[in-house]
């Protein structure tokens, strides 16, 4: 069954569509609910018996099922529509555009593509052919250099001949046939090698024609290339090196063709000799393997190019010969014809460059498709470049351009919603919460956890009213801190009376009982049996004594009375003390004070009382002895600190966390008061006392005091 909307107090509407009347009582302490919507908002109208509900009337009708919504699902439900409705909008309108335009703009795209392509293409080319003529012309520049060193060097080898012929070591022919036969043993390449003639044509030095006269010998052009070098060596400065080129073929070497050779020479005057070194290019330079090499992974890198999904690049030569192309190279493709029997290729040869359109049935397609070429001329080979691609392919990749408009349209729509969402979401738990944080620390506060904070890091409203609601929270707190200070002062008051009761009552009794049984101990001789009954009786007499002790002395703590303590001088009297104690007779005692730590404000008597304490449940954990050490420390901020570390046991954290409550005791014969009473006059002099402790390593003391007392 339905139910009206509930107020923030719990409240509800009854069946009759009334509110309630809600007793004042209840009112007060639940609190008067206000809705954040103050057309909405009821008015309490306070009656006789209570407070009664009257809501506001508005001219805004709001849903039932919207007003029963949490505040987040109301900021998702307002905002969520004015975040999704935007995108969609506007990408089915961006969707629509683009797919529209997707197929104009495909066709421009498409030939643009080929001119690209048949650009990139003739660069591809133009960079092949320049680099491999900067490669000739380095490698002919480094052949001259290389020949011109060489002879140089057969001149050099000439003249240190003619040197010691004008010094008279060696005679002149003697100088001529070392200087030849060191000219003879020099070579370049496999087959070039160096040679001496005088200006008439006579071989001084040669591998095979050594004294044979080739003044008028010729290159297969006819042209007297020895004559020529001889009247050019003669006429040229001294010391300049010549140099010449001309086809010669050497049966020697087993050539079948004329080479290309490169010959430097030098004119020698003083013996008329005329010094060269040549040798064929295509042995340097023209490195015509490289070269085929190099034009393969050019084309290879042309035919690997592709236009859409089977278009190509292809070139032919002057001849219509295919001299690039994926699978009819070296084919003379100038009598082929497209589906309508025009002679394209030929059309292509005739203009150069240019666009042809031609219907065009591959070997694996059913049907003839309409293909777009265009071509281009690359003068330095006389080639012409084509690149075509089919119609058909164009609109498809429109159709494909248009499905993907369409999914990125639809896809950036979705995300964009559901960041909207997610930011949406985020902004919803931004503002709420907090609200949920603070509703739900006001419950556990509720609860009695007095402890728990809002902990709202902001600067607005929320973090204003969290700060406000902590400091609420600690004035009760401090309230509440107050009234179990005061139960306890009360207790401990019915327990000092109780103390002094019983102190009274059962010491007096005590009393005789301890005199008579120290009277019969002394009548009583040590073999006597009974002599050991009345010694326990009389311990335990004392013992109880002590126990009744301990209870007035914790119920009755005074009130300590301040006056400058030197910490260093009283712990070192009090550990001599301790010295001669029946517990510490195992303990080596250890001192470390700090000569720089001031006079405390203190109650003297009850320092010594926490130090002897101390020191005697130190001794007790350590029955089969061990070091007790002693230190004071003057601490930042006006404190002093008090260290007291054993060797002993050590405790369990079960023991460790009980150690300080009266009556609480490991000791066989402890009362369990005198830590209590420790920490009791710790606190009255606003100090700390904290414990280190592991079990079978000892156990740690550390005792914290103010230098000045803020009641001194």
């Amino acid at each position: 069954m339905g139910r009206g909307p509930r107020l923030a107090n719990g409240s509800r509407r009854d069946r009759t569509g009334r509110w309630p009347v809600i007793p004042t009582a209840v009112a007060e302490m639940r609190g008067t609910p206000a809705l954040d919507d103050r057309r909405q908002a009821p008015v309490f109208s306070r009656t006789e018996r209570g407070y009664c509900v009257v809501p506001r009337s508005s001219p805004l009708v709001i849903p039932r099922w919207f007003r029963d919504l949490s505040l987040r699902r109301k900021l998702i439900v307002m905002v969520l529509p004015l975040a999704l409705v935007p995108p969609v909008l506007v990408g089915a309108v961006v969707g629509t555009v683009a797919s529209q335009e997707a197929f104009s703009g495909v066709t421009r795209a498409s030939r643009d593509d080929l001119d690209h392509l048949a650009s990139f293409t003739l660069d591809l080319l133009q960079a092949h052919h320049e680099q491999f003529q900067v490669y000739q012309e380095d490698k002919r520049r480094t052949i001259r250099e290389d020949l011109a060193s060489l002879v140089n060097f057969a001149v050099g080898v000439v003249e240190a001949q003619h040197r010691a012929y004008r010094e008279g070591r060696i005679t002149r022919d003697e100088a001529r046939r070392l200087a030849a036969e060191a000219i003879r043993k020099s070579s370049v390449g496999r087959s070039g090698y160096a040679y001496a003639m005088t200006s008439s044509g006579l071989l001084v030095a040669h591998l095979a024609r050594e004294g044979e006269v080739i003044l008028d010998e010729r290159d297969p052009d006819g042209r007297p290339f020895i004559r020529q070098m001889c009247e050019e060596a003669v006429a040229a400065p001294p010391g300049a090196v010549l140099h010449t080129v001309y086809p010669w073929q050497n049966p020697l070497f087993g050539d079948t063709a004329p080479r290309t050779k490169s010959v430097a020479f030098r004119y020698f005057a003083p013996w008329d000799w005329i010094v060269a070194a040549g040798s064929y290019l295509d042995e340097t330079y023209e490195d015509v393997a490289f070269e085929r090499r190099s034009f393969e992974a050019l084309k290879a890198k042309v035919e690997a190019k592709r236009v859409g999904q089977t278009g190509y690049i292809y070139a032919i030569d002057a001849t219509g010969t295919a001299v690039v192309h994926p699978f009819r190279e070296g084919e003379n493709l100038a009598d082929e014809t497209d589906d309508a029997g025009r002679p394209f290729i030929r059309e292509m040869l005739a203009n150069k460059s240019g666009w042809i359109r031609y219907p065009w049935q591959n070997a694996t397609d059913a049907a003839g498709r309409m293909k777009l070429v265009r071509y281009v001329h690359f003068e330095p080979w006389d080639w012409v470049v084509a690149v075509g691609s089919y119609e058909n392919e164009f609109f498809a990749q429109a159709a494909s351009i248009r499905s993907r408009v369409t999914r990125t349209t639809v896809l950036l729509t979705t995300a964009t919603g559901l960041a909207a969402m997610l930011l949406l979401v985020f902004a919803s738990r931004a503002f709420t919460n907090p609200i949920e944080r603070m509703t739900g620390v006001i419950r556990r506060v509720r609860g009695g956890a007095l402890n728990e904070r809002m902990e709202v890091a902001r600067s607005d409203e929320l973090g204003e009213l969290g700060a406000a609601y902590d400091h609420m929270i600690e004035i009760v707190r401090e309230h509440r801190a107050m009234e179990q200070e005061l139960a306890q002062q009360g207790k401990m008051a019915s327990l000092g009376v109780l103390s002094s009761t019983v102190a009274h009552e059962i010491n007096n009794p005590l009393g005789i009982m301890l005199g008579y049984a120290a009277f019969l101990e002394k009548k009583l001789s040590p073999d006597d049996p009974n002599h050991a009954y009345v010694v326990s009786i009389r311990r335990e007499c004392q013992r109880s004594k002590k126990i009744v002790q301990d209870l007035l002395g914790y119920a009755r703590v005074s009130r300590p009375v301040f006056a400058p303590v030197d910490v260093n001088d009283l712990l070192a009297r009090i550990a001599e003390f301790a010295r001669n104690h029946v517990e510490m007779a195992a303990v080596e005692m250890v001192t470390r004070f700090d000569p720089q730590v001031p006079c405390v404000e203190a109650d003297g008597d009850q320092l010594r009382q926490i130090a002897l304490n101390l020191m005697l449940n130190a001794g007790a954990a350590m029955e089969r002895g061990g070091t007790l050490t002693i230190e004071t420390h003057a601490e930042p901020g006006g404190r002093v600190r008090m260290v007291f570390q054993d060797t002993g046991a050590g405790m369990s954290e079960e023991v460790r966390e009980k150690m300080f409550d009266a009556f609480f005791t490991t000791r066989a014969r402890g009362s369990g008061l005198g830590l209590a009473i420790t920490r009791q006059i710790v606190e009255r002099h606003r100090g700390t006392i904290e414990v280190e402790t592991e079990v079978g390593r000892g156990t740690r003391i550390t005792v914290t005091l103010p230098v000045v007392h803020e009641e001194f």
